[in-house]
């Protein structure tokens, strides 16, 4: 048996990330909760290297940098596109691929070549992962991992999201995340899966 779940009380907590997009998500997702969060950025935490090597492991290392430094709760995301006929990749690596500007218009592009030099045979199946780590300052962290399986559209569509969500399309869907209503979106997400299971959990 595991240790049993610690409760997430009201009160401030950190979003250890400086990604605009994905704290606006994040805090929609909190609303309810009485939690009071704030960005990483807002109290100029530096973004530390993500040296693991799986979704989990970055997550936990933004959320424990971040509970150390400001002494606060701390909720990280990592996040990233997994293409089935790529090996998964971008994976792990997906905001890298945006390059140092963040350009994810670059990043889509790229996914976009290397599924076309794989050939027409290779398919379109992705999914996205979503991590979510909680630290206390004490070190204690919990972890949850969401999923969304999709397939890859091209040219991107849609202005909302952040990301790669112009060219996912979820299955069963007929908008991409770039179309999608932000609500839409949150309620079907690998971030909305992610937490659930910390919802269910924690609070």
């Amino acid at each position: 048996m595991g240790l049993p779940h610690r409760k997430l009380t009201p009160g401030k907590l950190v979003i250890a990330s400086h990604n605009l997009g994905k704290v606006a998500e994040i805090k929609a997702l909190l609303a309810p909760y009485g939690v009071d969060p704030v960005s990483a950025a807002t109290l100029g935490l530096p973004e530390p290297d993500e040296t693991g090597t799986s979704f989990a492991a970055n997550a936990e290392l933004k959320a424990r940098a971040a509970a150390d430094l400001s002494g606060l709760r701390a909720l990280a995301d990592d996040s990233g596109l997994c293409v089935e006929a790529l090996r998964g990749e971008p994976g792990i690596f997906s905001a890298r691929w945006a390059g140092p500007d963040k350009d994810f218009r670059l990043a889509m592009r790229l996914v976009e070549e290397h599924l076309e030099r794989a050939g027409p045979e290779a398919g379109r199946d992705a999914h996205f992962v979503c991590a979510l780590s909680l630290c206390w300052p004490d070190g204690h962290i919990e972890t949850f991992e969401g999923r969304v399986d999709g397939v890859l559209v091209w040219p991107p569509r849609g202005g909302r999201g952040f990301g790669y969500d112009p060219m996912f399309l979820p299955l069963g869907h007929e908008q991409t995340f770039g179309e999608m209503e932000p609500e839409a979106k949150h309620a079907m997400s690998h971030r909305a899966a992610a937490f659930r299971q910390l919802v269910a959990a924690l609070f």
